[in-house]
């Protein structure tokens, strides 16, 4: 049995994950913005064997809410064992691009909240010393690319932070995964022109990071071929991945 703060819990992948581990008993503290949603993820997720699963209502953008929702957290849980961040936006790249206001808005929602509640919640990991972080972030983090620059260097300052706090919190006893999803069937996703072998379902994402995340992975592609793919993108020599329409 194990006690499961999620933040961002309503989003498709989070829930799909959420309902694996309902089937071994779990206890959840599920946070989300959307009460209605919420609750009824709550409802499916006890229907489903969770022995508890209490909703919170948050906006994650708002850091400022954080400590009050992580001490709501502990007096329901008492303790951690896994904590899955899940949320965030995909921004309209052109209109970043003409709006700073909007660009940083964008960033901060994918990048420096997450920061900020990483810090806070590996601080209390630390202090139990025990427990796992995972960390949605997106293979799209693994090189800037024209279309879409602003969401994958918000997504590449979050791999890059869970890095450097792996290495810290390992000395603690707490592990840290950083998870790459490729393209999921998501709301996020959904009228955007993509091709549809590489877009994979949420179930079977999901299926591969609750089994990372038990097998203390350090960063998980889902599905698993994106590491190859990211891998070529990345080996482009910069005059000629300039040129291309990625």
């Amino acid at each position: 049995m194990k006690k499961i703060l999620i933040v961002g819990a309503t989003s498709t992948i989070a829930n799909a994950c959420a309902r694996l581990w309902a089937s071994d008993g779990s206890e959840f503290f599920l946070v989300a913005r959307g009460e209605q949603k919420l609750q009824q993820t709550c409802a499916d997720l006890r229907a489903r064997g969770a022995r508890v699963a209490v909703p919170y209502i948050m906006d994650a953008s708002d850091s400022a809410l954080y400590p009050d929702m992580l001490k709501q957290c502990l007096e329901t849980l008492h303790t951690v064992d896994i904590c899955l961040i899940a949320y965030g936006t995909l921004p309209d790249q052109s209109a970043c691009e003409q709006d700073v206001e909007l660009a940083m808005a964008e960033f901060a929602n994918n990048a420096s909240t997450v920061i900020a509640l990483l810090t806070l919640v590996a601080n209390q990991m630390a202090a139990q010393r025990s427990g796992t972080l995972a960390v949605i972030s997106s293979v799209a983090g693994d090189r800037g690319r024209p279309s879409n620059y602003v969401y994958g260097s918000a997504k590449a300052a979050v791999s890059s932070f869970c890095e450097g706090l792996r290495a810290r919190l390992f000395k603690s006893g707490v592990h840290v995964i950083t998870i790459k999803p490729g393209f999921v069937d998501t709301p996020m996703t959904q009228g955007l022109a993509l091709p549809a072998f590489l877009v994979a379902q949420p179930e079977a994402v999901a299926r591969r990071i609750v089994a990372g995340i038990e097998r203390k992975v350090a960063v998980l592609y889902v599905p698993r071929f994106w590491s190859w793919i990211m891998f070529l993108i990345r080996a482009l020599p910069q005059p000629l991945f300039k040129r291309l329409n990625l």
